[in-house]
């Protein structure tokens, strides 16, 4: 059996200790370290490497956007699940943007958050419609005339910034220089109106489909996520 090893984080620590019991349950995983704020995070992950790192977004120091963003920044290979009691809809975007691969309110029943760990896991995202639906949608939808401005090339790095990849890991999968990459994603910002990765992120979940970035025959030349 495959031992998943995780890191919790939380300030409330009654609320972390309840969850580090109920998830210490499970003989599939491994509670690595706990956490009670995104300093500490960040020093845990360093520490122990886990598979998923499991985090409140609202924390007082660093929040768990801000963490999300470092791991994002450094290209750790960890899973970022975000369990949080409130969470807005532009929230939702920047953590769909960075890579976040779950998202779980804390009025969620605990068997919903066992399944969450399972399903992330398991190279799969947890993010229920609900939320989804809630998440900035930033044009609405884009004039069909400003997707055929896009490069092949161009709709291969949306998907992957669509997947949380960054830079360094779209140049990697793509072939090219982290300048490269920044260059194609400049372009891609002017020719669909939009300012940064959460926008496109928020675009993609929009139009749904990931057919609609892609003309017909090109599906083999999109990237796979970590």
């Amino acid at each position: 059996m495959t031992v998943t090893r995780l890191i919790l984080v939380d300030d409330h620590p009654l609320l972390l200790r309840g969850v580090a019991d109920l998830v210490s349950l499970e003989p599939d995983f491994e509670v690595v370290a706990t956490a009670n704020s995104g300093h500490e995070a960040l020093a845990a992950l360093e520490r122990m490497a886990p598979d998923l790192l499991v985090l409140d977004i609202n924390m007082p120091d660093l929040t768990g956007l801000d963490v999300l963003r470092a791991i994002h920044r450094a290209d750790l290979q960890v899973r970022v699940i975000f369990l949080t009691a409130t969470i807005t809809p532009r929230q939702i975007s920047e953590a769909l943007a960075f890579g976040a691969w779950g998202l779980l309110l804390k009025e969620s029943a605990p068997d919903l958050l066992v399944d969450c760990l399972r399903t992330v896991a398991r190279g799969e995202h947890w993010h229920p419609q609900e939320l989804l639906s809630r998440a900035d949608r930033e044009p609405s939808r884009p004039d069909p005339l400003q997707l055929a401005q896009l490069t092949v090339r161009e709709r291969q790095i949306v998907n992957l910034v669509c997947k949380g990849l960054s830079n360094k890991a779209i140049a990697q999968q793509v072939g090219t220089a982290q300048g490269t990459v920044k260059i194609h994603l400049n372009n891609i910002f002017r020719k669909l109106g939009l300012s940064n990765r959460t926008s496109l992120a928020a675009l993609a979940f929009t139009l749904g489909e990931r057919d609609e970035w892609m003309p017909a025959g090109d599906a083999s030349l999109l990237g796979h996520g970590r």
